[in-house]
């Protein structure tokens, strides 16, 4: 016999309470569903929130920001920047005062030279030079694209000329002269002193490496910016940065001479001039895209491309020389490293380097200006005038450098 009030199941033995049986009269519980679990009626539909499944209009708005909409609509402007540069600097190549130098005899130079000058729309700039001697040595100094030689008691004229400097002018200047020749009813012959090498069709090699040094100047400086914030937490950072972007330069610069001169022989001259001209271009066009970043955030590394790409390519001379290109592009193009780079490579390659110095200044100008930019933004001074996020200052922007 049990006593009254004990029950059939056994104590628990683990010291915890063993849940009751579910009883037989009162069924099943029921099914209660889980909310971690998906809603069975939509398969892989997220929970709602609050009650309220989110909406189209809804997930648009969270998702869109203003900040958003701002990139979106400069990457647009950008866009249409580079269609408009480009296409307005290359629709309609016409020579504008192509410096030409005459030698001819003292009772023909002058009126040659006003002749050459009075042709309508001015494509030639012509100056008289005492000999055709001189006038060589001004063609091969890059202040001329070409010397009109003129001999007493000839029918015909000569034409010196050192395509290398511009293929596209050279072009522009016989054509010009070859329509004042059948004039003037003399023959003009070309004789191009110092054509671009055989590999270098165009003369169009040293603009492409130009740009190549360039855009891996402006790409990393970037590529930095992007994976370890755009601007360093202070300048011993910037320090390190701009140390990466330096030797970056100069790698990169050898390899790029190595690639146009011994291995594809596009280029003659020396490689190492090569050499240290890429790795000034380089290190110039990463320390001022950083300087940009450092000021305006991820938004200069648009500004960068804006200046190096949408400006400095139709403007640089490559494809078509500077009195070729319209009035904007033509003032523009010495004054960016794009067009002073693919000078100084014209000029290391095929002239000795002759008349490079304002080129090489215009360049390293970049690279002053940016790491000057850098450090003054990055102490209390700059932070005063370009007002930057305080936690940008005191607090660490980036992952690691």
């Amino acid at each position: 016999m049990r006593p009254t009030g004990t029950s059939d199941t056994p104590e628990p033995t683990g010291g915890g309470a063993t849940p009751p049986a579910p009883s037989p009269s009162t069924g099943p519980a029921p099914d209660v569903p889980d909310p971690r679990m998906p809603d069975r009626a939509s398969p892989g539909a997220p929970p709602p929130v609050g009650g309220v499944r989110p909406t189209l209009v809804g997930e648009f708005k969270d998702a869109v920001t203003v900040r958003a909409v701002f990139l979106v609509v400069g990457v647009a402007v950008i866009q249409l920047a580079f269609i408009t540069s480009y296409v307005g600097a290359f629709h309609r190549p016409v020579p504008y005062r192509l410096p030409v130098a005459v030698a001819a005899p003292s009772d023909e130079s002058v009126r040659l030279v006003a002749a050459l000058n009075a042709i309508a729309g001015t494509p030639l700039e012509a100056t008289a030079v005492p000999n055709a001697a001189s006038g060589t040595s001004e063609l091969l100094r890059r202040s001329v694209y070409g010397v009109l030689v003129v001999t007493p008691g000839s029918s015909g004229a000569r034409l010196v000329e050192a395509s290398a400097s511009g293929v596209s002018a050279a072009q522009a200047l016989t054509e010009v002269l070859d329509a004042v020749g059948a004039a003037l009813h003399r023959t003009v012959t070309v004789d191009d002193i110092r054509p671009p090498s055989p590999g270098d069709r165009n003369s169009l090699t040293s603009f492409y490496l130009t740009i190549g040094w360039i855009v891996g100047g402006y790409l990393v400086a970037s590529i930095l910016g992007i994976s370890n914030g755009s601007r360093p937490a202070n300048p011993q950072r910037a320090t390190v940065r701009l140390g990466v972007i330096a030797l970056y330069a100069l790698a990169t610069g050898f390899l790029g001479a190595l690639v146009v001169g011994p291995v594809l022989h596009a280029l003659p001259g020396p490689t190492w001039s090569l050499a240290l001209l890429g790795g000034l271009l380089v290190f110039s066009a990463g320390a001022f895209s950083m300087a940009l970043q450092v000021i305006a955030g991820t938004i200069g590394i648009g500004i960068t491309i804006v200046v190096f790409v949408v400006l400095g390519n139709p403007s640089a001379g490559g494809a078509y020389s500077w009195p070729l290109l319209p009035a904007f592009w033509r003032v523009i193009g010495p004054w960016i490293p794009s067009g002073a780079g693919t000078a100084a490579a014209r000029g290391i390659a095929y002239f000795g380097g002759v008349a490079i110095g304002t080129d090489l200044l215009v360049i390293a100008a970049y690279g002053v200006l940016g790491v000057v930019a850098v450090y003054v933004v990055l102490v209390d001074v700059g932070h005063q005038l370009v007002r930057l996020p305080e936690r940008a200052r005191h607090r660490a922007v980036e992952a690691g450098g």
